[in-house]
């Protein structure tokens, strides 16, 4: 246990009270790792975010129990209230709770609290012992900035004196997923104004991984350019932005080093080219197919680096969300290879497909039940945080936001998507992370929190179909203060000629929170007959119709910002034989089995190959069982693509904004 998670937890000392408050203005237990080791010592934590839905959980499975001098789910209770004032909160949990305060100032009390709130939680507990080590006096707010740099990200501004000094930082930066906060990339843009880094977009550069790899994938084509290549790769024509004219020191040691492992798991993409010059250096060769043996090799090099650093069992969710885009990006890779080239590596592939999903389902069992309870504001953690984003994305200026849920999108299959809207549409940017479907990834269950923004128990009673997904999406707008002419909700999208109807609809300017589900890839999936591969070279037939780059365009000439995700991804899968009891949501969900009794899902023959995982926030009665490995409940040995179950390319799905820069005609 570190210092920083031993000096939370030491503010709950064990069986001193069954019920607590915590006033969390900084949401310091919200860290999945306090979670944990709250959860170790017998406490729940809840967050009190809405007092109907609490008093609903603490009256039903807490008060209940200990009324009857039962334990109940856990020992001990956690109100977290995100702020100090006790008297948001109903007089009886007052005089019952026992209280404790927390903050970023009582914590750091040398550092200054404005500056140490733009930090993510990750970076606490490396803060807390440097405070403890080097904060001998009381910092202000330039200078809380600087020991800041220097301790939790080792940048030193005033010695990037040199280009290759400032692009070795910066790309350490993204490859190991630390971008700066803003306000400290706004610091290191001010001191190195009057240098001659001065004209890069320096606060862009440090503060977004999406924003620096589009700078350099553009310059990249044109450092090419001297060595005569003729880069068959459509470049960004956001001419306002000019971007691909940034100067980077490629040929540097330090620079090259770094680039050559963002080529090979898949954070750069490797330029195609109709012709090269004769004299390219070797170390050039991994950012260039110029010959497709060469993208083979990329593919199986890409498998060893992601290999060589999947997640260990105290990993964070933000981990494997990075492990999920690696892996997809080799996925989606090798689905493009022709079949003579992909043969050779499939099995390599196979094998950490295997081993990523048996790390995963190990740091399920563990973590799990603490992700539902993460702060959403910088970002969703899991799919039922999407709208409560949104709403905060809203109260920061994005005045129309568009939720564009993709049916049953896999990593690997928004890759592929993602490439062909770069080079389908001009100005096209996007800042991408992943988050957690709800288990079972089924529609029924995943897709219903993604637009409810609520746990599968809250809506029980619907937890089979999808039929209450507009009313759902209209009440968790309705709560946020818009009126129910500013709320519109489409599913069934996937032609072209939807549009038109969906273009009146959605023009109207009083509609503020657009929800729509294009279910065209998991019409797909369901359908394969030739697995991930074949789906692959549907969705780019699809692609190729102009749907998606039409819609898109669409929405953002309409002034909305568009957020994309999906309810779960999908994957590979082999038949371990059929079940003839219980009921899945859905025709081919077939990677988990849902019964309404602990009698029926023990009835499961022990012969198959099955698990049980007890998933925090399903309804009481709502037991899933899944097919281990890459299973599937249909006849013994029948190849499919399915989903339900717990594999990275199920649980971990996109979540992407989209913006287009429209350039002057």
């Amino acid at each position: 246990m570190s210092a920083w998670i031993d000096r939370i937890l030491q503010e709950f000392p064990a069986d001193l009270s069954r019920f607590w408050i915590a006033c969390d203005p900084d949401d310091l237990l919200l860290d999945e790792r306090i979670l944990h080791g709250l959860r170790e010592r017998g406490f729940e934590v809840l967050p009190f975010e809405d007092s109907v839905a609490f008093r609903t959980e603490y009256e039903e499975r807490y008060r209940a129990a200990w009324d009857r001098g039962e334990e109940g789910p856990s020992k001990a209770l956690v109100l977290q209230l995100c702020g100090t004032d006790l008297a948001d909160l109903p007089w009886d949990y007052t005089r019952f709770a026992r209280t404790v305060f927390l903050s970023l100032a009582n914590l750091f009390p040398s550092l200054n609290p404005g500056v140490v709130r733009q930090l993510s939680a990750e970076h606490h507990e490396e803060l807390f012992l440097a405070h403890q080590e080097h904060a001998s006096q009381t910092l202000g707010e330039k200078a809380t900035k600087d020991f800041i740099l220097t301790h939790i990200f080792g940048i030193s501004p005033s010695v990037l004196k040199r280009p290759e000094d400032f692009w070795r930082e910066l790309l350490r930066l993204h490859y190991r997923g630390a971008a700066l906060p803003n306000a400290l990339a706004a610091h290191v843009a001010a001191i190195l104004k009057n240098t001659p880094l001065g004209e890069l977009p320096v606060e862009n550069l440090l503060s977004s991984k999406s924003y620096a790899m589009r700078v350099i994938q553009d310059s990249w084509v044109n450092f090419l350019s001297k060595y005569e290549i003729e880069s068959a790769r459509i470049t960004s024509e956001d001419t306002a932005d000019r971007l691909f004219n940034v100067p980077i020191p490629f040929e540097h040691p330090d620079v090259r080093l770094i680039i050559d492992t963002m080529f090979l798991d898949g954070t750069l993409q490797p330029i195609p080219s109709s012709g090269s010059g004769a004299s390219i250096p070797d170390w050039v060769r991994i950012g260039l197919v110029d010959d497709p043996n060469a993208f083979g090799t990329i593919v199986a090099e890409g498998v060893k680096q992601v290999a060589g650093d999947l997640p260990t069992a105290d990993a964070t969710h933000r981990d494997w969300v990075e492990t999920a885009r690696r892996l997809g990006e080799v996925i989606s890779r090798l689905n493009n290879l022709n079949p003579a080239l992909a043969e050779p590596i499939e099995n390599e592939v196979r094998n950490l497909q295997y081993q990523a999903d048996e790390r995963l389902k190990d740091w399920i069992v563990r973590n799990f039940a603490n992700l539902s309870s993460l702060p959403a504001a910088n970002g969703p953690v899991m799919v039922h945080h999407v709208p409560r984003y949104l709403a905060l994305r809203r109260l920061s200026g994005e005045d129309r936001v568009a939720l564009l849920v993709v049916d049953g999108l896999a990593m690997d299959q928004w890759v592929q998507i993602r490439e062909h809207l770069a080079d389908a549409i001009p100005g096209f940017a996007v800042d991408e992370s992943g988050c957690f479907a709800w288990l079972p990834t089924l529609t029924s269950v995943s897709r219903q929190a993604l637009f409810s923004g609520l746990k599968p128990r809250e809506f029980a009673s619907s937890i089979e179909t999808t039929s209450k997904e507009p009313a759902l999406w209209a009440r968790f707008w309705q709560d946020h203060d818009l009126r129910p002419s500013e709320i519109f909700f489409k599913k069934g999208l996937k032609k072209a000629d939807q549009l038109v109807e969906l273009e009146e609809e959605i023009s109207n300017p009083k509609t503020k929170a657009v929800g729509l589900v294009v279910d065209m890839i998991d019409e797909i999936v369901h359908g394969a007959m030739l697995g991930k591969r074949g789906v692959a070279g549907q969705i780019k037939a699809w692609c190729e119709t102009g749907f998606i780059s039409r819609l898109l365009l669409l929405l953002t000439d309409h002034g909305y910002q568009v957020y994309l995700t999906a309810d779960h991804g999908n994957v590979d899968a082999t038949g371990i034989g059929r079940l003839n009891q219980g009921a899945t949501s859905e025709l081919r969900g077939q990677r988990v089995r849902t019964y309404r009794s602990e009698g029926l899902a023990a009835s499961v023959p022990s012969d198959m190959d099955t698990f049980r995982l007890n998933s925090a926030g399903l309804p009481p009665d709502f037991l899933p069982v899944y097919a281990s490995g890459r299973g599937a409940f249909v006849p013994k040995g029948d190849q499919i693509v399915a989903h339900g179950g717990a594999s990275v390319e199920e649980l971990i799905v996109p979540f992407a904004k989209i913006t287009i820069t429209r350039t002057e005609q």
